[in-house]
């Protein structure tokens, strides 16, 4: 998947690492779904670096991010956009990272761009709205009037890949710019465990039920903020499919034969599907 990277490490430590920029470090400019790539997804997509920009680096211009490696990735922090010398890019929507390559570097800039969002929605305290400062010893903003202290918000929610038998369930979003293959997902809302988000999702969107929910692995997701959960479930009883059509543009039974095949799915829903489609256990007894 996306985060399986080793041997190499993301760092989002954020005590104790030199924030000290490179020549050689890389430089994120977003504005609002978009963020500065430079390459193309045939050649591959790049990110440029601090030695690019043209001339002195103005203060308070970089704000750390995270490490991989010993590649530093910064934000620019500025409202006026950076000049570079011998970088040729354009703005692109986020959604170009899925094809960025190595996989370390989506892995990586998508993590920063979900602290660029963070940062972006997070400028003054929810509580008695004064502008937030950084923290110092750690990732947090903090209101020097009340004290609050802010973390970067992490969404949980859920993939069920629903299974009778040797056929799966699979959907196609109505609204999104993703118009792939996918699984039923929605988010685990308060007082709501993983597994009843399962059965709920899977009855609002599908009318179906399900049992024996086993759970399969998680990922981060920095395009949406989440932290998605991938469960495997049986479909029971009456398994005519009653779609949510606000959701929903399709949803249906697949065998596993007719799956494509993906030997290095990045997403979780694409990883779960590949498991499946190779006859792997997916239902826990």
């Amino acid at each position: 998947m996306l985060q399986d990277i080793a041997p190499l490490h993301l760092l989002n430590q954020f005590a104790g690492i030199s924030r000290e920029p490179q020549q050689s470090d890389l430089l994120l400019v977003c504005q609002d779904n978009h963020l500065l790539l430079g390459g193309s997804a045939a050649q591959g997509w790049v990110l440029p670096e601090i030695g690019q920009l043209s001339g002195p680096v103005p203060v308070g211009a970089l704000r750390y991010l995270l490490t991989l490696e010993s590649t530093r990735y910064f934000l620019w922090d500025l409202p006026q956009s950076p000049q570079f010398k011998g970088f040729e890019g354009s703005m692109a929507h986020h959604s170009a990272l899925r094809s960025a390559r190595p996989k370390e570097l989506c892995f990586a800039a998508y993590t920063c761009y979900q602290l660029y969002r963070w940062y972006r929605d997070n400028r003054y305290c929810g509580r008695c709205a004064t502008a937030l400062h950084p923290g110092v010893s750690e990732r947090s903003l903090i209101c020097p009037k009340c004290k609050l202290t802010v973390y970067p918000k992490i969404m949980p929610a859920v993939i069920a890949g629903v299974v009778h038998g040797d056929e799966i369930l699979v959907t196609r979003y109505r609204d999104r710019p993703y118009r792939g293959l996918a699984l039923v997902a929605g988010f685990c809302e308060i007082g709501e465990s993983a597994e009843d988000t399962v059965r709920r999702e899977v009855r609002e969107e599908t009318g179906l039920e399900v049992d024996k929910i086993t759970y399969f692995a998680s990922q981060p997701w920095g395009a949406d903020s989440d932290l998605l959960l991938g469960y495997f479930c049986e479909a029971q009883g009456d398994l005519r499919i009653v779609r949510e059509e606000q959701e929903l543009s399709e949803a249906f039974w697949v065998k596993r034969d007719q799956l494509e095949a993906d030997p290095d799915p990045l997403t979780l829903t694409k990883t779960m599907m590949e498991h499946f489609r190779r006859g792997l256990p997916t239902i826990r007894a």
